[in-house]
């Protein structure tokens, strides 16, 4: 969003003088607190719902879609398809050399696949299918598990905690806690269940820009980090490995994220604002 269209919502749309004043009370004892751009006004929030309304129905049409056999580049032409035909942008697509307005991930592939038509999902395959859209200025963006075909206990059980952790993050995330709170609760309960979370790639603000201040740690400590305050947007992404945690970067492409150990990996996210009386999930 350009500086002028944020001030001018700014001046009509300020931020709450109660909502302000406790931001001044926690700043006074040290805790961090976003800028005040990065606190959505109503105006932006409805935005941001309204790119969310595509996101879902993006994910919608893969879902109707995708099987064994299916080329990942399908993938990526029903994004596109979809999304330039509902008003909206592939957020994805050149942002910072990325070739593809989706990204695919594949059983040991971490985040960030790169769809290809010599890729092919197999039966018994679980995908990740991350999507961000653009709509009148305003991001949104969330991701889903596929599960192709004759999935394996293993791989079901993974997608499933990895939901679960996904569902968990979001109940943290109140107003007036801390961003740790949400990597606590997730890797609390991803541990307990054999499971390891990566750390080195998260969630993040999100809605006037793709990325926006603060990172989201999915395996944080409880009570640290930025303020969550009402109006602030943020995603939560947690990359649950059925191995370990180390991940590393394709040296080809420079995109892909990659198990070190070769394990499969699993993530679910969705778009949240922060209320003033807990959230609401702005995509699905």
């Amino acid at each position: 969003m350009d500086k002028k269209l944020w001030k001018e919502i700014d001046e009509r749309e300020p931020i709450p003088a109660h909502i302000k004043a406790r931001m001044e009370e926690f700043v006074a004892m040290g805790v961090e607190v976003l800028d005040d751009k990065w606190i959505k006004r109503p105006t932006m929030i409805e935005g941001i719902r309204k790119a969310g309304v595509i996101n879902t129905g993006v994910l919608d049409a893969v879902a109707a879609e995708i099987k064994p056999g299916m080329r990942t580049s399908e993938i990526d032409k029903i994004v596109r398809e979809y999304t330039t035909a509902h008003g909206g942008i592939c957020a994805p697509y050149h942002y910072m050399g990325y070739p593809k307005s989706v990204c695919t991930s594949i059983n040991k592939e971490v985040c960030h696949g790169i769809p290809s038509r010599l890729v092919k999902i197999h039966d018994g395959d679980i995908i990740n299918v991350d999507c961000t859209t653009i709509l009148d200025g305003y991001y949104a963006d969330a991701s889903r598990m596929f599960m192709v075909g004759n999935v394996s206990k293993e791989r079901k059980r993974l997608v499933e905690v990895a939901k679960k952790c996904l569902e968990i993050g979001i109940a943290a995330a109140q107003p007036w806690t801390r961003i740790g709170d949400i990597g606590a609760a997730i890797a609390s309960y991803a541990h307990s269940m054999g499971y390891s979370v990566v750390k080195t790639m998260g969630g993040h603000g999100v809605g006037l820009e793709f990325h926006e201040d603060p990172f989201v740690c999915h395996d944080a400590t409880a009570h640290t980090g930025t303020l969550l305050v009402p109006g602030m947007v943020i995603t939560i992404e947690p990359m649950i490995n059925a191995g370990r945690a180390a991940v590393f970067i394709d040296p080809l492409n420079e995109w892909t994220v990659y198990t070190k150990d070769k394990s499969d990996s699993a993530q679910w996210e969705h778009t949240i604002v922060i209320t003033e009386t807990g959230n609401e999930i702005l995509t699905y």
